[in-house]
């Protein structure tokens, strides 16, 4: 056994016991995070605004502090992003995350040098815990290969920022980075399609036991590789491949793609890391269910998923959830974000110890590639596109797609209803990227990295979408086609109806 591997036994042993004992007391960790939190920060602008020097109890919490969108904190970080201090947390925020909004835009996320350790400490935690359970803990003597965002640092304000895993990428200790991959000067590239070909050449003649990132990424990887050696599958260019790490997007979309190119049978780790904090990671292997990361910096509340659009929606902390019930979750953490609603829809399937699924985000969204694509923006970029031109689209829908049937990039497919000809649509494509890339940076982060090219126009005739909802027993004319979702059903629904003949009535 080699020595990196020693070091990470010994550190991985005294994780193990520390999750063990984490998941054994969730509420006694909880409890004393929100205290803890609201201690340091009772001096902040915030803390002043809203009483923290008389919180006492959960109760006091949620009467003296609102539920807060980004757009009720903005007022807040603007002025932490011009330098303010002590304005939500104490002092400056060590980064700056940008991120995509619920509304539309970016979103700044605050990154205090007391929650950056959890960032990546939770990460590790997870890999050593994993690992240790399952007998996996060879792979640390080989190559671990890490696919993140470039961790070359810009400022938004007078503030660091950059990308979360370019940011967390600095928080690997020196030891651990002797077997870790990419290089700095490979890692810094921002064409994702040069980056991913670079690294490829990189790792061909290395022994990698460990792959991570974001799924569609790591295929793009496998596919360069593989393009690259003209080899049958990955497995035959690393026998020692053992480990995927994973998160941001749904897997299961890939995972046939993904088993295929492997060539043999791996373990895969999931987790849920977000800016705001790290909220669960998976500790049991084939349990779809990810265990809560509650002793992470973040205090965490529930409101009924159906309800977060109240204007008073009640909230309810850990101890009160249930299996099987549908929750938008709150997060209240050592940054400086107080009572924020993350955007995402969970489900518990356990409570001892409390394990939960991602079931989706807060509202109509597409995310295949991490881009989270809301519904506002789809409704915003068609509106301003059509303005001025003589097309008329009478109805439409987006869908991605993940596996091109004619090879190449990924893309978002709009499936669109008009009576316009094929020239006047390709212009009317490209022009309606470009303003898909104007509302939302991280899909223009993606177009501009080469992780998936233009979107594509599929028209069908007039008539169609309304023949698809009659076939679906929907006759009531208030009823629509979703504008968006993160599966091809619909889309291939209503591309299979438009092939036959179109019956107006």
């Amino acid at each position: 056994m080699g020595i990196i591997t020693n070091v990470v036994r010994t550190i991985a042993v005294r994780v193990h016991k520390q999750i063990e004992f984490m998941a054994a007391h969730p509420h006694k960790f909880q409890q004393s995070i929100l205290h803890q939190n609201i201690a340091k920060a009772k001096t902040t602008i915030y803390g002043s605004e809203h009483n923290f020097r008389d919180i006492h109890s959960y109760e006091d919490f949620k009467k003296n502090t609102p539920l807060n969108d980004y757009e009720s904190l903005r007022p807040y970080m603007n002025r932490v992003i011009e330098g303010e201090k002590n304005v939500l947390w104490p002092g400056k925020p060590k980064y700056i995350v940008g991120t995509s909004g619920a509304a539309g835009g970016i979103k700044y996320v605050p990154i205090s040098k007391d929650s950056l350790p959890y960032h990546y400490n939770t990460a590790r935690n997870a890999v050593f815990n994993y690992t240790l359970k399952y007998g996996l803990m060879r792979i640390f003597n080989n190559k671990l290969l890490f696919l993140s965002e470039s961790p070359k640092l810009g400022m938004t304000g007078k503030i660091p920022s950059g990308r979360l895993s370019g940011i967390v990428h600095h928080q690997v200790p020196r030891w651990l980075k002797f077997n870790q991959m990419p290089s700095w000067d490979t890692n810094i590239i921002e064409d994702w399609e040069e980056k991913v070909y670079k690294i490829a050449q990189e790792s061909i003649n290395e022994n990698m036991s460990l792959i991570g990132g974001i799924p569609h990424k790591v295929l793009m990887y496998y596919e360069s590789l593989l393009e690259q050696t003209g080899a049958g599958s990955i497995s035959e260019l690393f026998p020692n491949y053992e480990l995927f790490v994973y998160g941001g997007v749904n897997f299961d979309p890939y995972r046939k793609k993904f088993e295929s190119l492997v060539g043999k049978e791996i373990d895969s780790i999931e987790t849920y890391p977000t800016s705001e904090g790290f909220v669960a990671f998976q500790d049991v292997k084939g349990d779809a269910g990810l265990l809560l990361n509650v002793n992470g910096g973040v205090f965490y509340e529930f409101v009924l998923a159906h309800n977060i659009h109240d204007k008073n929606p009640e909230r309810i902390n850990l101890i009160d959830v249930e299996v099987g019930i549908e929750y938008a979750i709150i997060l209240t953490n050592n940054s400086g974000l107080w009572a924020s609603i993350l955007g995402d829809v969970v489900e518990f399937t356990s409570i001892n110890p409390y394990r939960l699924i991602i079931k989706g985000r807060i509202g109509p969204f597409l995310s295949a590639f991490g881009e989270h694509v809301i519904k506002q923006e789809i409704e915003s970029a068609m509106q301003d596109c059509l303005s001025g031109t003589g097309i008329q689209v009478s109805a439409f829908t987006v869908a991605p797609q993940i596996n091109p049937p004619e090879g190449g990039l990924s893309y978002h497919e709009w499936v669109v209803e008009t009576d316009n000809g094929a020239l006047e649509l390709s212009t009317f494509g490209r022009i309606l990227d470009q303003f898909m890339q104007a509302k939302n940076f991280q899909y223009k982060d993606l177009r501009n990295g080469k992780v998936i090219t233009r979107l594509k126009l599929s028209p069908v005739p007039r008539g169609t979408f309304a023949q698809y909802l009659r076939s679906q027993g929907k006759l009531d004319e208030q009823d629509t086609v979703p504008l968006l979702s993160n599966t091809r059903v619909l889309v291939e629904n209503i591309l299979a109806i438009s092939k036959g003949p179109i019956i107006m009535r």
